[in-house]
């Protein structure tokens, strides 16, 4: 396995293809074009991938405003899970984060996707708020603070 890490930058054609049927076979709908357009638009956007002879997990964050990143995006292709790779890919995602200088790193996720969620409390998440989505989905807002403000 092989892991991968584009910074302001995107990934080969074939490897960004990967992402996104990987990203529909997890979460059903997404606008490509969409999130093409937010990644190209934002701070120090970046993507983490696993690589098993193809993209098998990804993980997309950006900065929200200066010290603040945002985990985006992520998955892990279900024939793969269990087996830490989401882990992974979170600890190289928070890694370069602190690197970077940033304090904290925030998320969104919803009550369904419970493993996910459990993995963000495990790595040092706290649940700071919720809200209801336009589509009347509740959100749970989680983060993490990587260093105190100097």
């Amino acid at each position: 396995m092989e892991y991968k890490h584009y910074i302001q930058e995107l990934p080969p054609a074939s490897e960004l293809d990967q992402i996104f049927r990987l990203n529909q076979e997890i979460f059903g709908n997404l606008n490509k074009e969409s999130i093409l357009s937010s990644l190209k638009k934002k701070e120090n956007a970046s993507i983490f991938l696993a690589i098993d002879e193809s993209v098998i997990a990804y993980k997309i964050g950006y900065e929200r405003k200066s010290g603040h990143y945002y985990s985006w995006l992520g998955g892990v292709s279900p024939a793969y899970r269990e087996k830490g790779i989401a882990s992974t890919l979170m600890k190289k995602q928070h890694d370069w984060c602190l690197q970077t200088g940033y304090q904290s790193i925030q998320t969104k996720t919803k009550n369904k996707w419970k493993g996910m969620l459990i993995l963000n409390l495990k790595y040092g998440f706290d649940i700071i708020g919720t809200y209801t989505d336009e589509k009347g989905e509740p959100k749970i807002i989680l983060q993490k603070i990587l260093r105190e403000k100097l």
